[in-house]
C-alpha cells in the first residue's frame, strides 16, 4: 500500500486559479484543474481607462473551491485520506478594504457593485499620485522606511492603494476595519477566521509590500502614516505587529471548508505568499540565480545568505526582505509591470477588425495563433542595429525605479514597418527590460550567476526565450514543471505539515529540475549590446 502522503498547492494568478495535488515522497503532479474567474473574464469592475483593475472574492472562493475539489475528486479516496497540508499563492499586492470579521466589504449590503469594496489587483495603478505623496513624504523622516523596498514606493503597493480607496470613496472610510493582501486573506478564510485582529500576516506580503521591517521594530510607526494623511490615523493598530514565515501554518482547516474541498478535518493550512515568491521555490531557486517568473508581468527573485547582505541595500527593486523566499535568507525582489501582457496588447490591436467576423470558431483560430506567426516570421528577420526600437512600459515600470507614469514607445517605424518587425521590436524592449533588472543587482553588488526562468512564456515562448539568453548573454534554464508556482505552494505545505524540517529539503526531494536550457548566440550578443544602449536613451529621452 502507499505510504506517502499528499499535499495541494494553490495558484492564484491573475486569469484563473490551478490547484494541484503532488507526491510530496517525489513531487509527482497527482491531479491538477483550473478554473477561469467568471467575473473577471467579463472585466467586471475594471476601467482599462483609467488603469483600474479590481476582483471579486467571488472568483476566488469559487475558484478555490471548484478546482481543489475537482482534484480531490479525480485523485480518489486513496489519495485524498492521505492529504496533509494545503499552501496557496497569489498576485501581489492585491489588497482588500474588511470589516472586523474579515470579510470583503462587498459582502455588505449596498456595496456589492462598489470597485473599491473589491481586491485592487496588482495591476490596478489607481494609486499613482498616493504613491508619489508616500515617496515626497518619506523624504522628511531621518529613519528611511523605504528603505528594504528599494527607496521608491509604487502604485501597485499596499499603502498606497489603501489611502486611494479611503481618499476616494466615503463609503469605505465608514466601514473599513482592516486592509489585507489576497496571499493572507485566503489562508484565514480556510481556517474559518471570524476576528481580523486573529488574521496571520505573511513576511512576504508584510515586508516586499507594507514597509514591515524588524529594524523598524515592525512596521512604521503611526505618526508616519497620520501625518502623510490624517485618513489612516490608527491604522497600525488594526493591521499586524508581527510576521510568519510560510513554512509556518496558519492552521487547521475549518469544518466547512473540509466539507466543500472534500479533505480531511486535521489537514494543515500554510501561511500564503506571492505567486513569484513561492514559484521561485517550485522552480529550485539556488542562491545568486535570478529566478524570473514569466507571465503577464515579470517577477524576479533572488536569494542571497544574510551575512552576504550586511550593509547592502539595493536600490529601486521591490525589496529585501529576511525569509520571504527561504526562511534564514534574504529575499530579494524585482520585475516588469507588463511582459505577456504586452504580447496580448499587441495581439489584441492587431486582432481589433476581427471583431466583425461572425464566426466564433474562424476569429479564435486567427486570433490564438497570432502569437505564434509573429514569433515565426520576427524570427526569419535579420538583426541589425538600427531596427525599430520599443519601450517595454505599456503599463509602468516596475523595477528598476518603479514609476508607473511612463509609458511604452515605438520609435524607428517607417514605410516598410510590418506587424512581425513591430513584434520583434517588443520582444526586444520586453528583453531589455529583464536585462535592466539584471544590470541594477550587479551594479548594486549583488551577483548574478545565471538565469532560471518559470511560468507559460518561458515554456511556451522559444523565440522570446532565445532572444532573452542573446541580450542576457547568459545561459537561461527551463524548469520542468509547468506549474511551478503551484508546487512552490506545495513544497511549502509539505513543510508546514512537517512532512519535511525545511524548506530546502522539500524542494530537493519535490524538485522536478530543467528539461531546456537556452545559451546566447555569440553573433547576436555584441549587436544587442549596441541596440541595449539605445534602449536606455529612448527610455531616458522618455521619462523625461
Amino acid at each position: 500500500m502507499d505510504s506517502a502522503f499528499y499535499v495541494i498547492g494553490a495558484d492564484f494568478g491573475t486569469d484563473s486559479v490551478r490547484s494541484v495535488i503532488i507526491n510530496s515522497r517525489n513531487g509527482q503532479e497527482i491531479t491538477s484543474s483550473v478554473f477561469y474567474y467568471p467575473r473577471w473574464k467579463q472585466q467586471l469592475f475594471c476601467n482599462p481607462a483609467r488603469q483600474q483593475y479590481r476582483q471579486h472574492p467571488l472568483d476566488y472562493l469559487e475558484g478555490i473551491e471548484t478546482s481543489v475539489r475537482q482534484c480531490v475528486e479525480q485523485a480518489g479516496p486513496e489519495i485524498a485520506k492521505r492529504i496533509k497540508a494545503i499552501s496557496v499563492d497569489t498576485t501581489g499586492s492585491t489588497p482588500v478594504a474588511i470589516d472586523k470579521t474579515g470579510n470583503p466589504l462587498c459582502f455588505m449590503p449596498g456595496m456589492e457593485d462598489n470597485p473599491n469594496a473589491l481586491f485592487v489587483l496588482w495591476k490596478d495603478h489607481t494609486s499613482t499620485e498616493e504613491a508619489e505623496a508616500i515617496n515626497r513624504h518619506a523624504e522628511k523622516y531621518p529613519i528611511n522606511y523605504l528603505q528594504f523596498v528599494g527607496g521608491i514606493y509604487s502604485s501597485e503597493w499596499f499603502w498606497a492603494k489603501l489611502l486611494h480607496i479611503l481618499r476616494e470613496d466615503e463609503s469605505i472610510r465608514n466601514n473599513i476595519y482592516s486592509f489585507v493582501e489576497h496571499c493572507d486573506w485566503i489562508p484565514y478564510v480556510l481556517t474559518g477566521g471570524t476576528d481580523a485582529t486573529q488574521l496571520r500576516r505573511g513576511v512576504c506580503s508584510a515586508g516586499h509590500k507594507a514597509l514591515f521591517a524588524a529594524e523598524f521594530g515592525g512596521l512604521p510607526p503611526d505618526s508616519f502614516f497620520s501625518e502623510l494623511d490624517p485618513l489612516l490615523k490608527g491604522f497600525t493598530q488594526q493591521l499586524f505587529t508581527r510576521t510568519y514565515t510560510s513554512a509556518e501554518q496558519a492552521g487547521t482547516i475549518s469544518a466547512e471548508w473540509a466539507g466543500k474541498l472534500g479533505l480531511p478535518n486535521d489537514v494543515v493550512v500554510g501561511i500564503g505568499a506571492f505567486d513569484c515568491h513561492m514559484g521561485a521555490v517550485g522552480g529550485q531557486i539556488e542562491p545568486y540565480y535570478l529566478s524570473k517568473v514569466m507571465g503577464t508581468s515579470t517577477c524576479d527573485i533572488l536569494v542571497a545568505p544574510k551575512a552576504d547582505m550586511e550593509n547592502k541595500l539595493v536600490k529601486g527593486i521591490c525589496g529585501q526582505v529576511d525569509g520571504s523566499v527561504i526562511p534564514g535568507m534574504i529575499g530579494l525582489e524585482a520585475g516588469q509591470s507588463a511582459f505577456g501582457d504586452a504580447y496580448a496588447w499587441f495581439k489584441n490591436l492587431l486582432s481589433w477588425p476581427l471583431q466583425e467576423i461572425e464566426d466564433e470558431t474562424l476569429r479564435n483560430k486567427i486570433t490564438d495563433n497570432l502569437i505564434s506567426r509573429l514569433s515565426t516570421e520576427a524570427a526569419k528577420l535579420p538583426l541589425n542595429e538600427k531596427d525599430e526600437l520599443a519601450l517595454d512600459w505599456l503599463n509602468g515600470r516596475r523595477t528598476p525605479d518603479a514609476n508607473q507614469l511612463v509609458q511604452g514607445a515605438f520609435t524607428g517605424l517607417h514605410l516598410g514597418t510590418d506587424a512581425p518587425r513591430m513584434f520583434k521590436a517588443l520582444v526586444e524592449a520586453t528583453c531589455f527590460g529583464a536585462k535592466a533588472i539584471t544590470d541594477r543587482f550587479i551594479e548594486e553588488g549583488i551577483p548574478v550567476k545565471g538565469l532560471i526562468a518559470l511560468g507559460g512564456v518561458a515554456r511556451k515562448s522559444p523565440y522570446v526565450m532565445q532572444t532573452m539568453a542573446d541580450v542576457m548573454n547568459m545561459p537561461i534554464r527551463i524548469h520542468s514543471s509547468e506549474q511551478t508556482c503551484a508546487a512552490g505552494a506545495a513544497m511549502f505545505a509539505a513543510t508546514a505539515a512537517g512532512i519535511y524540517p525545511t524548506v530546502e529539503e522539500a524542494m530537493k526531494a519535490m524538485g522536478q529540475g530543467f528539461d531546456k536550457e537556452y545559451k546566447p548566440i555569440r553573433k547576436n550578443v555584441s549587436l544587442y549590446k549596441k541596440r541595449f544602449k539605445r534602449y536606455k536613451k529612448l527610455g531616458a529621452f522618455a521619462a523625461r
